[in-house]
């Protein structure tokens, strides 16, 4: 199979080394940025390079740019895709996407899958990409009513090819509701959390939990400005459901109610028990 790999950044390149390692797949590469490209190549994470124009010749695109840019990408180089060709993207929000996208691939009978690859560093950058970043990580799968059923298994058989640990089959709209809860709200947590005038002070009095806590700190703006935006109902929701718990620790702090600030510790205790379990 020919795959072209569009976004040689930390998630396309890490698609990029993990086709080399684990398949006999053919690999082309294309960075909005030619270095990016020219170090993919001499690195041998692609075969070869390749522009848009040329994507006639992949069987199998994953387009791995930020939203807005995946949405443009496509829009204006479908003309250059052959029919009946998959087509992919990796962003972490899935319904503006298929609203950008799937009418118009469908026009040119492309098989669109909409995806999210779970996995990420908190670096950015072909440099950082690696073979093994998805092999503990799960592969979620959106399709809709105008999504190829042949085109979706083949996408999940490409998921297990390339190690990921679990498929997940979800609806644009679910996955944006959770994905608000799992990822961008923690974005969104980590990096207000860092704002604490005490941050200064933190060097030696650190340990685990406060390095878990401010991992994802280090963030690339632009995109998850975007991913914040175009999943704002239900990022707002989540926030609300954060603010409104904060307020009841704060007031049980404020009254010295041990009996309550206990009960409410308790509570996510046990709710973090039984998640663990969900997961076993």
């Amino acid at each position: 199979m020919n795959i072209a790999v569009i976004g040689l950044g930390l998630i396309g390149g890490s698609f990029c080394k993990t086709i080399k390692r684990y398949t006999k797949h053919l690999c082309m590469g294309y960075d909005l940025y030619p270095e990016v490209t020219e170090q993919a190549l001499k690195e041998g994470a692609i075969d070869r390079c390749i522009s848009p124009q040329e994507l006639q010749q992949a069987d199998f695109i994953i387009v791995s740019l930020h939203p807005t840019q995946t949405v443009a990408f496509l829009q204006e180089h479908a003309k250059y895709i052959a029919p009946g060709t998959i087509v992919i993207d990796t962003c972490g929000v899935k319904e503006s996407i298929l609203d950008g996208v799937e009418a118009h691939l469908c026009e040119h009978r492309i098989k669109f899958v909409g995806c999210h690859p779970m996995a990420g560093r908190e670096f950015s950058g072909f440099s950082y990409a690696l073979d093994n970043l998805f092999d503990h990580a799960s592969f979620i799968i959106t399709p809709t009513a105008q999504t190829d059923p042949v085109a979706v298994e083949q996408v999940q058989a490409f998921a297990q090819e390339l190690h990921f640990a679990k498929v997940v089959l979800s609806t644009p709209d679910e996955h944006d509701r959770v994905i608000a809860f799992t990822s961008q709200l923690a974005h969104v947590v980590s990096n207000a959390y860092v704002k604490s005038p005490v941050l200064g002070y933190q060097s030696g009095f650190s340990a685990g939990s406060f390095l878990d806590l401010t991992r994802v700190a280090k963030l690339n703006e632009s995109m998850w400005t975007e991913l914040f935006l175009m999943n704002r109902p239900s990022l707002l929701i989540e926030l609300e459901n954060l603010i409104r718990h904060l307020n009841e620790y704060q007031q049980a702090l404020e009254q010295n109610d041990r009996e309550r600030l206990k009960t409410l510790l308790r509570d996510g205790r046990i709710l973090k028990e039984e998640s663990l379990k969900r997961d076993q």
